[in-house]
Parts: structure tokens; C-alpha cells; sequence
């Protein structure tokens, strides 16, 4: 029986810690559950939204006129090499369940915060590593026909941070299939603690954010890219620039539009000082993208999911 409740705020299921209420929200634990519940949306004619980690993710202030549907199918087989993953497993679980079975392959998302789910979704990726290097199949809802099928990793048209899954949203990830290699347990383990080491200094802790609000762009300005190189010490990979630098840049950290602030340390993190509102995050973003296509001609993209906008 679906527990379907009322009028739930959002902002505690999100790291932003920013969003109005939910008019309808259930969290569902298995395949039978998550079916159940899109029959009941199709039936009441319901829109819905699935709700992860809550991570990279923007509520807006008027919450979701909808229902959340919030995914807490959290199985893990592991067979040998290859781990079988329901999508709403934390990523950080996933990491250590497989350096547990001496298994390498996914030390770079250490220290990622949000699901298993929603990084397939969104190809998440770091430390030269992504997703879509591991992963074998994707098993999905497809709402629209109320069928379960497995999607190959070739149909499942993965790029940077992007998947056929973000401009499919009739499809639901239920699960995916990683292969990986066997490895060392405490070798693992020392990359994995060298990774989370290397973003704590980076990245900022505790104060709430929604993870890298832009997707670093490719851009053709060579006399930019070769600035960047000589900057940061680092060749630019096809032409990619990060976000952040871009945003440093235009002289935009520590910019603050209510209770919304571009990090000092990375500049490709919004935060919560406390009492941001999502339209204080959203002007925020506006103004960043604004100031970048003027001082350099680059288009910034969000890497955040902006919900019930």
C-alpha cells in the first residue's frame, strides 16, 4: 500500500537545502512499488518528478505542483567483476562496496555525493573518470508504455555529463550493471582516501550547495584556452575550460545576491548561507551567466536540475 503524503517540503531532501513543498510525496523501496505508484500518476493525471540524493538539484520556492516520487531502491549484487546496482544506492556506498570486493574502477566518484541513479542520469564523472567507462546496461522504466527493459551502454548516447536519460524523463533508471576489474583492496583504498583528501581542500564543506553548478564548456577561443594553460600549468582538454575559472575570472567570487554566494574557494559552487531562496540561487546564476558571455563569449549550461520551475 503507497504511503501518499501531503504537502511535504523539499528543501531537507535536497543538499541545497532550498525548495517549497511537494504536493504529493511517496517514497517507493522495489520495482512493484515504483510501478504501482506510475500507475497511480497516470490515473490522476499527476505530473512527477524523481527524487535521488537531492543533490544537484534546485526546488523552487513554490515546491512541485505534483508528485516527488522519492527512490529508495537500494539492492547491490555483486557477482565476480560486475556489480548490479539499483539506482537509488548512494554513490559513496557503491564506491566502498567495491573497493570491499576488491574491485577498482570507481574510485573516482569518492567523495560524490547524491545516488547511483542520478549519476547514470548525468554521466557523472572526475579525476579523469566518468560513469560511462564501467558501465555495461541500464535497466529502465518506460512510463509511457508501463514497460521494464535493459538498455545497452552504445543506446544510452552518453557524453559529458549528459545521457539520453536527461531529455527522456519518461524513462526511470531502476538499475544499472558495472564491470569492473579486480584489484587490490588496499590500493583502492589509498586512491579512494587520496581523492576524498584532494576535494576536501578544494571543495567547500558544510555549507549547503547543490555540487558544480556549471558544465564546463568546450570553447574555440584559442587565445583564451592558452591563457587557461598558462594559469593553471594545465593543457585544456578539447578545448574544455572550467566553469569555475571562468566565473573566478569575471571577478565573481564571493558575489552574493541574498542569501546565494559564488564559493571563494571553487567558483563553480553556488551556496546557502543559511537563507537563500532558490530565486536568490536562480538571479545569482543569471548574473554569472550574463558576465561570462560578456567579458569572454562563452555560453555557460547548468549542470543543476532545476525542479517545479
Amino acid at each position: 500500500m503507497l504511503n501518499i503524503q501531503e504537502n511535504i517540503p523539499l528543501a531537507k531532501y535536497t543538499t541545497f537545502r532550498i525548495g517549497g513543498p511537494a504536493k504529493y510525496f511517496v517514497e517507493v523501496s522495489s520495482e512493484e512499488e515504483l510501478v504501482e505508484t506510475l500507475v497511480y500518476t497516470r490515473k490522476k493525471g499527476l505530473e512527477f518528478f524523481i527524487l535521488g540524493g537531492g543533490s544537484n538539484v534546485l526546488v523552487s520556492d513554490a515546491g512541485f505542483p505534483g508528485l516527488v516520487i522519492k527512490n529508495k531502491l537500494c539492492r547491490t549484487k555483486i557477482e565476480g567483476e560486475t556489480m548490479e546496482i539499483d539506482g537509488g544506492v548512494f554513490l559513496a556506498k557503491v564506491v566502498r562496496d567495491s573497493a570491499e570486493n576488491n574491485l577498482t574502477g570507481m574510485e573516482w566518484a569518492s567523495g560524490i555525493p547524491g545516488t547511483f541513479g542520478g549519476a547514470v542520469r548525468g554521466n557523472a564523472g572526475a579525476y579523469g573518470g566518468e560513469i560511462k567507462d564501467v558501465l555495461e546496461s541500464v535497466k529502465v522504466l518506460d512510463t509511457e508504455k508501463m514497460e521494464i527493459k535493459v538498455c545497452a551502454k552504445s543506446e544510452c548516447d552518453f557524453h559529458y555529463r549528459y545521457s539520453m536519460f536527461k531529455l527522456s524523463p519518461k524513462l526511470i533508471i531502476i538499475s544499472a550493471v558495472l564491470k569492473l576489474q579486480e584489484g587490490d583492496k588496499k590500493e583502492i583504498q589509498k586512491k579512494t582516501q587520496e581523492i576524498i583528501s584532494a576535494r576536501i581542500k578544494k571543495l567547500p564543506q558544510g555549507t549547503p550547495s547543490a555540487g558544480s553548478f556549471f558544465i564546463n564548456p568546450v570553447v574555440k577561443n584559442e587565445a583564451l584556452i592558452k591563457e587557461f594553460e598558462e594559469d593553471k600549468g594545465v593543457k585544456s582538454k578539447a578545448g574544455k575550460l572550467p566553469a569555475g575559472w571562468l566565473i573566478e575570472k569575471a571577478d565573481l567570487k564571493g558575489k552574493k545576491v541574498g542569501g546565494a554566494i559564488v564559493n571563494e574557494m571553487q567558483a563553480n559552487y553556488i551556496l546557502n548561507t543559511g537563507n537563500a531562496t532558490a530565486e536568490d540561487v536562480v538571479i545569482l546564476a543569471s548574473l554569472i551567466k550574463q558576465k561570462v558571455r560578456v567579458k569572454f563569449g562563452v555560453q555557460l549550461k547548468e549542470e543543476v536540475q532545476f525542479v517545479g520551475f
